[in-house]
């Protein structure tokens, strides 16, 4: 399609869940300031890993057990020495800085996105 839109199909290949912190570190040696994150999206997912750079809003610390979406059907990412398997989502604060997209009340670990 020319003007940008995509059909319903595109949008459903897209695999979006939710799931919980359950680990987070600074991500030692990274080119720009990035946390390394251990995200459990449930039985069927289990824990998937992702590098995110965030350091401007958020800690290591913070994250754990904090919910978050994510596409989780990427192919898997080298970066650095770290394996990212899944990309977080996140907007743009006033300055460009990430803030992630989360539910405003828990969710089960592994919900898709509809």
């Amino acid at each position: 399609m020319t003007d940008g839109t995509i059909a319903w199909d595109d949008f459903e290949r897209v695999d979006i869940r939710v799931g919980t912190v359950v680990d987070a570190k600074p991500f030692e040696g990274a080119r720009k300031p990035a946390i390394q994150l251990w995200i459990d999206f449930g039985p069927e997912l289990g824990v998937r890993k992702s590098s995110a750079q965030i350091t401007l809003h958020y800690t290591p610390g913070t994250l754990i057990g904090r919910q978050f979406a994510a596409v989780v059907n990427f192919p898997p990412r080298q970066i650095g020495k770290f394996m990212s398997e899944v990309l977080t989502l996140g907007f743009p604060d006033a300055d460009g800085a990430v803030i992630l997209v989360a539910p405003t009340l828990p969710v089960p670990n592994g919900g898709k996105l509809f």
